[in-house]
């Protein structure tokens, strides 16, 4: 392929300007596979490969493999629930196949449009309420009361992103720091290692009782910003979310290029620098890679969190359609563990993302 630099010193014919073009929207399309290929939009490289004038064989293989073939599997995998799921009875009915499911995502849509209906005419007669008050010369008597309706889907997944990133912030807080200095020192690194291997393996439903009660005990004035439940839930996916970030970092941090200290030791960095300048380029994409882990545990525990503990957010819309045990409940279950894998699928894709930019490492 001719480059710029091959049509300088001489006027450019039209089949230059045009073959220029497209290696300039190649190079653009180059530049854009990292990120696409992190967001999980793969596929749609070899389509604007093709577009922009690619030789269309090269690219067909690759289109099949990032799109044909999993949308192929996706469509196996629904025929077969449809074709299995009547045949198989609960005490609730048949389970319900994609249609049925499909169904109770309108309903649950329609329910969210009804509560916002409701929610906004609510604070409209407030408002009117009060106005008519101060216009009287009342405005003592001027009261502003919180919609109290029951939460929406959405709003539970809304709540359910905001445990699970509480929970993580904070994990990452502690996993960071703690895997650097086990990193940098043996002594650390001996001193710790029993507690990880201890405390790694114990499961959120040991942890809830403990956190619950300590949480009641030292969080008595709670605010509305941040309510008692979320602060349970989010310490209970800490606990159990942290390890993998701590670990990869501490691993990450180990395994650097000891010439760099040598270099920061000759050079009189101070600690700071050394790992601000040193350690952390050399370890982010293990780093990240643990705060991948981390955060892909801290959703499924999240969800066994709310549901033990009935706190609000997707895991206990599941508890309570179970509880309901209505003819619906089961396809609305079914909604919701779609949810929460399609949630996971982002939120890993986010971070994927991240790493992407920030380590310059190819991700997957």
């Amino acid at each position: 392929m001719s480059t710029a630099s091959d049509f300088m010193g001489h006027d450019l014919s039209d089949a230059e300007r045009r073959a220029l073009k497209r290696e300039k929207r190649m190079m653009r399309i180059t530049r854009a596979t990292g990120p696409l290929t992190a967001f999980g939009l793969g596929w749609s490289v070899p389509i604007m490969k093709i577009a922009a004038g690619d030789d269309p064989r090269s690219n067909l293989r690759g289109l099949w493999m990032g799109l044909c073939v999993p949308l192929i599997g996706i469509i196996a995998f629904l025929g077969l629930w449809a074709a299995l799921a009547p045949q198989v009875q609960t005490s609730l009915g048949t389970v319900p196949g994609p249609v049925a499911v499909w169904g109770q995502v309108e309903s649950l849509y329609a329910d969210y449009q009804r509560s916002s209906a409701d929610k906004a005419a609510f604070y409209e007669r407030q408002d009117a309420r009060n106005q008519k008050l101060i216009e009287a010369g009342h405005a003592d008597r001027v009261k502003v009361r919180d919609y109290t309706g029951a939460p929406t889907y959405p709003e539970q997944i809304l709540t359910s992103l905001k445990t699970v990133f509480l929970g993580f912030v904070l994990a990452t807080v502690i996993a960071v720091p703690l895997g650097i200095a086990c990193g940098l020192s043996k002594t650390v690194n001996g001193a710790l290692n029993p507690l990880i291997q201890i405390f790694k393996p114990v499961s959120p439903l040991a942890w809830l009782p403990i956190v619950t009660m300590i949480v009641s005990a030292l969080y008595v004035n709670a605010s509305d910003a941040l309510p008692k439940s979320m602060v349970v839930s989010a310490i209970t996916v800490t606990l159990c979310s942290l390890w993998p970030t701590l670990i990869n970092t501490s691993l990450g941090v180990a395994s650097i290029d000891k010439d760099l200290v040598n270099v920061g030791k000759v050079l009189q960095l101070s600690t700071t620098k050394t790992i601000t300048k040193l350690v952390l380029p050399s370890a982010m994409p293990l780093i990240f890679t643990g705060l991948r882990l981390s955060l892909g545990v801290g959703w499924m525990v999240l969800i066994a969190a709310e549901m033990l503990a009935q706190n609000p957010g997707l895991g206990k819309f599941v508890w309570d359609e179970f509880q309901n045990g209505s003819s619906d409940s089961l396809a609305r279950i079914i909604v919701a563990v779609i949810t929460i894998g399609i949630v996971g699928f982002i939120l890993d894709r986010i971070m994927a993302a991240l790493q992407s930019a920030f380590t310059f490492s190819g991700t997957r």
